[in-house]
């Protein structure tokens, strides 16, 4: 065995683990089992990576996505390591498989449904192995909201191989989940390292849905950089990348829909670029491992914390500042409940609705976003981040419960089959024909409502579809749901959340890259524009933006120097560190 601090320092660059790295190491190298529950971004590979250069043999790591294999053995080749995956898409199979016999290779990856295929144990059988790392463990609960069957058939695997450490690695379970991961992998509670989930570099934002197109538009007119919109469908998504791609910015979309060909080269595209944006559906899942996405919007709602979670933690996983904004709209919430009720399983309705009861809370709240989020996933964390809307701009909360109640005794004396607009009419007391053709001027509800209580009524119906207190069917007309009776009895107030008014912030070129204008960084970023574009790779395989701030910093002008910039390891530093000190020497001259 090597030194694991060793390896981090010569191939990998850096001089210190950070946060839980160096536990999880540790055990892996003690060849104990374990689960790393860790946010995204704080460098869960190389918690497998090193102790694979470390131990004798080879890491199979058990990945859900080709893309991703693809994206994580493009970067660890660029530290060095000798990485190959078995996958449809890799036509070097038979070349994959020798030099895995042979003992060649540090990292072997590959999806859950081949590592359970008949004959696969016998193939690891020829080859002495480093450990199991099982990519995305979450993918193993039931209760998990990307769940993979294959991934709860990998026990029996694990098992043949008793003295094999396994490593289960996730940015996302909540406790249940946790608990089902550790039992479907045969790791031991005490095995269990919890990292924490504070993504501190992410700024949350939570707008209501108000010309979503015009939203995203300011969004993108103001903040640089590469970013992802998740939109709730294909069509969806091929609408606002149209509406958005037309202000200098290349923005494509991504769906399942779209011919393989052209969905990998839009990746392809969007995992290369300093600049673009993607608008996709939930299928640019986990197939993203690009570090410095500097914001991620929701044009709909995702479908639980959890998933909220993991999409907007693909934002600045390089630890440089990010931002997350999430639109939303009283019908996701229809839509959301519809499908609970129609297509979720029976037994596993309840865990669902309380997952979606969570997002209302968190749209709704005027409190810390993070702090409700980070108490979602059994955090204690402080009552103000100083990173989130309500944090840096509290919003005004108004009591909109009178109001609420109007709106609920509208909907009940109209028998439950009428939308917003019709019931504002009838509180608003309007003498329309649809009113007096249904004989609603009759009703004892006509008229009630007063100014201030009828302005306040479309975000009330908002939030009363949000918390389940009103239901709308798929033609908008409203009725009760289980919150409405609390609310009509006086047993629950309903206060309005009313956000600050968003202040514009001037677009600054690269400024999320380099808010201090330095010519070197800039110099730098060019420079490893042209290297990325010779080798065919996306820019960071070469440095993170981290590390050429720090090389514009320092300054290195010799070969040696440039080795003790953090994200320099030696694999690197032979390829691309003559090139990188020429530039710098230019500015220093």
């Amino acid at each position: 065995m090597n030194d694991p601090l060793q390896i981090l320092h010569q191939t990998f660059g850096f001089q210190a683990f950070r946060g839980a790295q160096e536990r999880v190491v540790g055990r892996v190298m003690a060849g104990e089992h374990s689960l790393a529950v860790m946010p995204t971004g704080a460098g869960k590979s190389l918690c497998y990576q090193v102790p694979a250069l470390a131990r004798a043999g080879t890491a199979l790591v058990v990945s859900p996505l080709i893309a991703l294999m693809h994206d994580q053995i493009r970067a660890a080749e660029g530290f060095g390591i000798k990485a190959a995956s078995l996958t449809s898409a890799d036509e070097d199979r038979q070349e994959t498989l020798a030099r895995f016999r042979r003992g060649e290779l540090d990292l072997l990856y590959v999806a859950p449904e081949r590592a359970t295929m008949d004959g696969f144990r016998s193939l690891l059988a020829s080859t002495p192995l480093s450990l199991f790392a099982i990519d995305e463990a979450h993918c193993v609960s039931e209760w998990g909201h990307d769940f993979r069957p294959d991934y709860r058939l990998l026990r029996p695997l694990l098992d043949t191989f008793p003295d094999v450490p396994r490593l289960a690695l996730t940015a996302t379970a909540d406790r249940q989940t946790r608990a089902d991961i550790l039992v479907q992998l045969g790791i031991p509670e005490d095995g269990l390292v919890l990292a924490g989930f504070d993504r501190p570099n992410i700024r949350y934002h939570v707008r209501p849905r108000d010309g979503v197109g015009a939203q995203l538009k300011a969004l993108l007119a103001e903040q640089p950089g590469p970013g992802i919109v998740y939109v709730p469908s294909r069509a969806a998504a091929e609408k606002l990348a149209g509406q958005l791609g037309g202000g200098g910015r290349t923005v494509l979309p991504y769906h399942a829909g779209l011919d393989a060909r052209v969905r990998a080269a839009n990746q392809r595209a969007f995992v290369s670029s300093e600049e673009m944006v993607m608008v996709a559906t939930i299928a640019f899942g986990m197939g993203i491992d690009k570090p410095d996405v500097r914001f991620v919007a929701h044009a709909g709602l995702p479908k639980s914390i959890e998933a909220y979670y993991q999409e907007t933690g693909r934002a600045g996983r390089d630890g440089e500042p990010a931002e997350a904004w999430l639109f939303w709209g009283a019908e996701d919430f229809s839509r959301a409940r519809r499908r609970i009720e129609t297509e979720v399983p029976e037994d596993r309705r309840g865990g669902e609705r309380q997952r979606l009861n969570g997002l209302a809370a968190m749209v709704e709240t005027a409190a810390c976003r993070r702090a409700l989020l980070l108490r979602h996933f059994g955090e204690s964390p402080p009552e103000r981040c100083g990173n989130c809307d309500n944090c840096l701009a509290p919003p005004t909360t108004v009591d909109a419960t009178e109001a609420a109640r109007k709106l609920l005794s509208a909907a009940f004396r109209t028998e439950m089959r009428f939308g917003i607009t019709h019931l504002m009419d009838v509180l608003a007391g309007k003498e329309t024909d649809k009113i007096h053709g249904f004989n609603h001027h009759r009703l004892s509800v006509f008229g009630i409502a007063n100014e201030e209580e009828l302005a306040l009524l479309k975000p009330v119906a908002r939030a009363l579809l949000a918390r389940d207190a009103l239901r709308a069917d798929e033609y908008g007309g409203l009725s009760f749901g289980p919150g409405a009776r609390p609310i009509l009895k006086g047993e629950e107030k309903v206060e309005l959340v009313l956000p600050a008014k968003r202040q514009k912030r001037p677009r600054r070129g690269s400024g999320a890259a380099n808010p201090e204008g330095d010519p070197l960084f800039e110099a730098l970023r060019a420079r490893r524009r042209d290297l990325a574009k010779e080798g065919g790779v996306p820019p960071y395989v070469i440095f993170h933006d981290s590390t050429l701030r720090e090389m514009a910093e320092l300054k290195p002008t010799s070969l040696a120097a440039m080795g003790r910039v953090s994200g320099v390891g030696e694999a690197k530093l032979e390829r691309f560190g003559a090139a990188f000190v020429e530039v710098i020497r230019g500015f220093e001259g």
